[in-house]
C-alpha cells in the first residue's frame, strides 16, 4: 500500500513538533504560569530567606558553629534543605539524625544559642534583583504576603520597615504551630488575604517551602539562589534568578488588584 506523502509529512512535523515541546517543556509551563498571572491571580506570597534576604549563609554558619560543639558536623545540604522549619524542629531532627537526640531543655538551649549567634554574626544583605521586583509587584497592584520560618521578632530586625510596608499580611514562625513543609503557614496566609488557593502564586527556594505551598494547594515558583534544580522538585516552574523571574512575568501587561 502506498503511504500518502502528506501523512507522512504531517507525521515528520508532528514529530519535530513534539520534540520542541519536550525540549522547551519549563518554558511551556512558564507562559502558563504567567498568563495565569494575568486572568486571576491577586496575591503573591514570598519567602523571606533566600528569596528577598541573602541570610542563609549566617543560619548555615550558626547552625553549624552551635551543633559542632556538641559533636554534630551538619552539613550545607542539612541546613539548607531544612529552610523554613521552625528553629526547634530543626534542632531536634537534626540531633537525631546524628544519633545524638537531646531532651526538651538541651533542645531550646541549643536553640537559644543558635539564635544568639545568628544575631551576632547576620549582615543584612538582598538577593539580586528581589527589591525591585517588591516594588513592582506592588506597583503593579499585586498583594503581596511574606511567609517565614523566622520568628517575628527576627523578621523584624532584618526586613527594613520600608520593605515590610509593602506587605499585606506577614507569617512568622511565631503565629503556627507547624511550621515548613506543613501548609498550615501557607494556608494562614490565604486565610488572612481573603484568598483562595488559584488566586494566589508563592516563590520559594527550598525543598520544605516547595512541599508546604503544594500542600496548601497553591502554585509554587522556585529560586535556585540556595539549591540547585534537583532539590527544587515539586515546584512549578524553576529559575535561575530573581531577574530570570522578573523578566518572564512582563510586568506591562498585569494588574493583580482584586
Amino acid at each position: 500500500m502506498l503511504k500518502n506523502k502528506g501523512s507522512k509529512k504531517r507525521s515528520e512535523n508532528l514529530r519535530k513538533h513534539g520534540k520542541k515541546c519536550a525540549k522547551n517543556e519549563g518554558n511551556n509551563r512558564t507562559i502558563v504560569l504567567m498568563t495565569r498571572l494575568r486572568l486571576g491571580v491577586h496575591a503573591i506570597i514570598l519567602d523571606m530567606d533566600g528569596v528577598i534576604t541573602n541570610t542563609m549563609p549566617d543560619h548555615f554558619r550558626s547552625w553549624k558553629i552551635i551543633l559542632n560543639r556538641i559533636g554534630i558536623p551538619v552539613t550545607h545540604y542539612d541546613v539548607y534543605c531544612r529552610e523554613g522549619q521552625r528553629g526547634i524542629h530543626s534542632v531536634r531532627e537534626l540531633t537525631a539524625q546524628y544519633g545524638k537526640p537531646l531532651g526538651d531543655r538541651q533542645t531550646h538551649r541549643i536553640l537559644k544559642e543558635k539564635e544568639v549567634y545568628f544575631k551576632r554574626i547576620v549582615r543584612l544583605r538582598f538577593i539580586p534583583g528581589a527589591r525591585t521586583f517588591l516594588k513592582q509587584l506592588y506597583k503593579n497592584n499585586f498583594r503581596l504576603a511574606l511567609v517565614t520560618g523566622t520568628s517575628r521578632h527576627e523578621m523584624c530586625r532584618i526586613l527594613p520597615a520600608s520593605l515590610r510596608r509593602l506587605f499585606t499580611v506577614i507569617v512568622t514562625g511565631s503565629d503556627v504551630h507547624h511550621g515548613k513543609p506543613h501548609p498550615e503557614p501557607y494556608l494562614l496566609s490565604l486565610k488572612k488575604l481573603g484568598l483562595k488557593a488559584r488566586e494566589a502564586v508563592v516563590i520559594e527556594n527550598a525543598p520544605f517551602g516547595i512541599q508546604s505551598a503544594k500542600r496548601a494547594g497553591l502554585q509554587c515558583l522556585a529560586l535556585e539562589t540556595s539549591l540547585p534544580r534537583k532539590y527544587l522538585k515539586g515546584a512549578d516552574a524553576v529559575f535561575g534568578s530573581v531577574k530570570e523571574l522578573s523578566d518572564s512575568v512582563r510586568f506591562n501587561n498585569l494588574n493583580g488588584k482584586k
